[in-house]
């Protein structure tokens, strides 16, 4: 029986990115995302490689996932790995400086979002059985501080830790969850987070070598496809050419 990955946010940077190299391996795809003409797209170009499946959805929206999950195909319900990518950051001036919107946005999308799918899924992964994966987008964000990281990094610190705690749960089941938390990644992300400034996404990615897209989507597969006894618990991912600095000192003039 094909395996069955379902992805969220399928129609740009991770999520995409995963629904091509698993479609590489012939895996089956359900794809959802917020963009029907996206969506489209993508199932149109990886569709005479593998069945897909697509399903316009947003992922706050707790009742149309559920339908969305109840409504699978048959060819399609036996979901074998769930990858929750779809998340988003915005506001990346000073906390003090951000829309509460904004707040709201990140929090329904990254937060909420994934306890919806994750909720509407586990039965499915659970009578999978060893080998069912799911993974989880998180972000060296939710481990590391950095100015104008806010409600984005406390929303990714909520992932890290409640894929632990999927874990604990989960123990005996033989679903594997795994937090990847990548670090500078070039994706539409940044576009997005600055409500399309394309200078600022040039001066973060110009000069340097960031992670991409493509990049992330391998380690997905490779997580996926390990061996039903390994679990990674969290997989923490930077480009080479980033890394820490020193703590930020306030001092007088």
């Amino acid at each position: 029986m094909p395996k069955v990955v379902f992805i969220t946010g399928a129609t740009s940077g991770f999520g995409r990115a995963a629904a091509y190299r698993f479609a590489d391996a012939e895996w089956s795809l359900v794809l959802t995302g917020r963009r029907r003409a996206r969506l489209d797209e993508v199932a149109n170009d990886l569709s005479p490689r593998t069945p897909v499946h697509t399903a316009q959805l947003d992922v706050r929206d707790a009742d149309h996932v559920r339908h969305v999950v109840d409504t699978l195909p048959n060819a399609f319900k036996n979901v074998t790995a769930l990858i929750n990518n779809a998340g988003l950051a915005l506001a990346p001036q000073p906390s003090q400086q951000a829309d509460l919107a904004d707040w709201h946005t990140m929090i329904d999308t990254n937060i909420t979002g994934l306890v919806n799918v994750t909720h509407a899924l586990m039965p499915t992964l659970i009578e999978t059985g060893p080998g069912a994966s799911i993974v989880n987008l998180g972000s060296v964000a939710g481990q590391w501080p950095y100015p104008g990281s806010h409600v984005y990094g406390a929303s990714k610190a909520f992932v890290q830790q409640f894929s632990y705690n999927l874990r604990c749960d989960l123990l005996g089941t033989g679903v594997r969850v795994t937090d990847i938390a990548p670090g500078l990644a070039e994706s539409e992300f940044t576009l997005v987070r600055t409500g399309g400034d394309r200078a600022a996404y040039d001066r973060l990615y110009g000069d340097t070598t960031p992670l991409q897209p493509e990049d992330i989507a391998e380690t997905i597969f490779w997580l996926a496809n390990l061996p039903p006894h390994i679990n990674v618990n969290r997989l923490e991912i930077m480009p080479t050419r980033q890394a820490w600095s020193a703590f930020a000192v306030d001092r007088d003039a």
